[in-house]
């Protein structure tokens, strides 16, 4: 199935499905903590396998114990179906 970008009233209702992570700037984000850098480090291996299953890559950084990840279709020029199943599969990682 082909992704679709959200309205504004469903981006709301993605809010209460995604409470962990903010609208900033037209793209899902998140933050996040670890113990140490080899922790942070798994969680972005995991991410990375999950993302490439999707075809659909998250923004984001790495310093030491903390991870920021952005996610966002620049294909569609919005926060999309994608975005909602990246994110909720990184939910699964904590």
């Amino acid at each position: 199935m082909a992704a679709s970008l959200f309205s504004a009233d469903q981006l709301d209702s993605l809010a209460e499905l995604l409470p962990d992570w903010q609208l900033r700037a037209g793209k899902l984000h998140r933050d996040f903590s670890f113990a140490d850098f080899s922790a942070a480090f798994a969680f972005m291996t995991r991410v990375a396998l999950a993302a490439e299953q999707l075809g659909h890559h998250p923004e984001w950084s790495n310093c030491w114990n903390r991870v920021s990840i952005d996610l966002v279709s620049h294909d569609l020029c919005g926060i999309s179906t994608l975005d909602r199943d990246l994110a909720l599969q990184i939910n699964t990682f904590l």
